[in-house]
């Protein structure tokens, strides 16, 4: 799964990244511990024209039919083999598709019973990248609409198999329009993992399992006494 990332890149480059207007952006501020239930960009087709925007969604997809919205606390994520036939995620996968701006996530290995140990995992080039997301308005009897958004998950490269069993979908800038277009059919190729030669991880600090926590240094390298698992 994936349920903790680090997006650190400022307005000004993600925008250049994903071709987008900055003069109309929403303000967001780089986040080194983005968790779900909070709100952040993700980048998906306009109602106008069909031109990229970035949009504040909250993290947690409530599908438009659900009759509460704390479904969402179970939807942070939508593995790749199911989300073309599960009720919460089918609809999205066909019309409501999104990009995910991110430079690195957190995964937790299990070391034995009692411990885990977090790394962080990027792009070897240290460039932003983009998760395949989902996402969905949702109308309540009462109040606003709420938008959210789901990240898609599939199985793991040879990087990320010794830490987790899964890994977030990575979608390379060629495949961005593809991805985003949901005059398409659904690019359901696109749901792979991301070549393991084009990534490195490295062991963190227990810090970030603390959603408090919000600071640059959560993403330095630690020394770990236990042998790397990449030498």
């Amino acid at each position: 799964m994936c349920g903790r990332y680090a997006r650190k890149s400022a307005q000004e480059l993600l925008a250049e990244w994903f071709e987008l207007d900055l003069s109309i952006m929403p303000w967001f501020a780089p986040s080194y511990n983005a968790a779900p239930q909070s709100f952040h960009p993700v980048v998906r087709l306009g109602s106008e024209g069909g031109r990229r925007e970035a949009a504040l969604l909250r993290w947690g997809l409530v599908p438009f039919w659900a009759k509460d919205a704390r479904i969402g606390l179970n939807t942070i994520n939508a593995r790749a083999e199911e989300a073309a036939t599960k009720p919460a995620f089918r609809d999205a996968l066909k019309k409501r598709r999104c990009l995910v701006p991110a430079d690195a996530f957190y995964e937790w290995q299990r070391v034995d019973a009692k411990t885990r140990r977090p790394f962080a995992i990027a792009l070897q080039s240290g460039e932003p990248y983009a998760f395949a997301g989902l996402w969905e308005s949702w109308h309540p009897d009462e109040g606003a609409p709420l938008e959210t958004f789901t990240i898609l998950t599939t199985t793991p490269n040879p990087l990320m198999k010794p830490i987790h069993d899964r890994m977030p979908v990575i979608v390379a800038p060629a495949d961005y329009e593809r991805w985003l277009d949901a005059s398409a059919p659904s690019p359901l190729d696109l749901l792979r993992p991301y070549p393991a030669e084009q990534m490195r991880a490295w062991p963190v600090s227990d810090q970030v399992g603390n959603v408090r926590n919000n600071a640059p240094a959560l993403l330095d390298e630690i020394q770990n006494s236990q042998p790397s698992l990449f030498s």
